[in-house]
């Protein structure tokens, strides 16, 4: 599992769980500030709810005011009723998080500018550093090892907490507030302290392979990032294959990830979603490129969106998935507005592929294994399609 330190989770979600945005789970399935179609002025969901063991918006919202009449935390009060629910991705965010969450939606992020993936045995890499970046100024280059985070060693941690850690997550650390590094090259141990900053990211990146195909890689679905790639799959060499990677990417706006998938779909459908038992449906936009070979990389860390945009390619037999299962996250959240500003994420429905496989607990099976060896198995499949 990778990534980069930046979409980490506020401290406030799901009982101090670690999951991902990218890294920790804030960008949920697309309902943040109401990103799915027909969900923006849906009332308060009643006793007919889909999803199992949530937390009703009503309650939340109840508990809220109760404790502000009370002169108590209705933040808190919110934080206990969405526990009790056991609603696994319920979150509840102060309106600063919500502010920062919906920033990180468009790009934006603190933090120092590393992208980290967990080796085999524990250790914690570098695997990237953005440019003009507080790493980039320190001299820290990919393929370091990173030993500890202030203090606090890393190796056995989950990529998420690593992240959350460099951000500063646990103690709302704001840009401008330090985090001191340990780090190994070679023979080499040293410490830097860094200061958090206030940084941007490209999503989307693009690349061509060896062989002429074009890689693709959406590091997550934040705004925008839709219609990037479908301008990078315009711009592609006639007759080259893509492989879309997808590996990391914890998801993002449900709505980018259709606008992407519209890029190798004429239409049609992309998946079904229930909102308090109210199926709708997302559908591509006609005029995609259905003749280029395609594969598509997933992991363990390929969540929500991500694993939205691989069913349908899957399923419509558009795409051959390599890489390992999925982390299966289909649950489509809302928010609530409490009365002291703040916002409660609480589950709302589930979604589905186009062939109504369940995504939620149960992830996407690629249709050819493979780990270290994903991205050379992908350009060998993209060879044999292109025959």
């Amino acid at each position: 599992m990778s990534g980069r330190d930046l979409f980490c989770q506020p401290r406030r979600m799901r009982r101090g769980a670690a999951l991902t945005l990218l890294f920790a789970s804030v960008v949920v399935t697309g309902a943040a500030t109401g990103s799915l179609p027909g969900t923006e002025r849906r009332p308060a969901p009643g006793p007919s709810r889909t999803a199992a063991s949530v937390a009703r918006p009503d309650e939340v919202t109840e508990a809220a005011v109760e404790a502000m009449a009370d002169g108590k935390s209705p933040l808190e009060a919110a934080e206990r009723a969405v526990s009790r629910s056991g609603d696994r991705w319920g979150a509840v965010y102060s309106e600063g998080e919500y502010e920062e969450f919906e920033e990180t939606l468009d790009g934006a992020y603190t933090g120092v500018g590393l992208g980290a993936r967990r080796e085999r045995g524990g250790r914690i890499e570098v695997t990237e550093v953005a440019a003009g970046s507080p790493a980039d100024a320190a001299g820290i280059r990919a393929g370091d090892r990173l030993r500890s985070i202030d203090g606090r060693a890393v190796d056995g941690r989950p990529v998420t907490e690593v992240v959350s850690l460099l951000r500063g997550d646990a103690t709302d650390a704001p840009a401008g507030t330090t985090v001191r590094l340990g780090l190994e090259r070679g023979t080499r141990e040293w410490d830097v302290t860094l200061r958090r900053a206030r940084l941007s990211t490209d999503t989307v990146s693009v690349r061509e392979l060896p062989e002429g195909d074009t890689l693709i890689k959406i590091g997550a679905f934040t705004r925008g990032s839709g219609d990037t790639v479908r301008a990078a799959v315009r711009k592609a060499p006639r007759g080259a294959g893509i492989v879309l990677d997808l590996r990391g990417n914890p998801g993002g706006l449900v709505t980018e990830a259709v606008t992407a998938a519209s890029a190798f779909l004429d239409g049609g459908l992309v998946a079904t979603y229930d909102v308090d038992g109210d199926q709708q449906a997302l559908h591509a936009e006609l005029g995609g490129d259905t003749e280029r070979p395609l594969v598509a990389l997933v992991d363990g860390g390929t969540m929500s969106a991500a694993e939205l945009l691989t069913g349908a390619l899957q399923d419509r037999g558009r795409a051959v998935v390599v890489g390992s299962r999925t982390f299966g996250k289909g649950s489509v959240q809302m928010p609530t507005r409490l009365p002291d500003g703040s916002v409660a994420e609480l589950t709302v429905g589930h979604y589905r592929t186009p062939s109504g496989r369940a995504v939620d607990g149960h992830g996407i099976t690629p249709d050819l294994e493979a780990d270290e060896d994903a991205l050379p198995r992908a350009e060998t499949v993209l060879t044999g399609l292109g025959d």
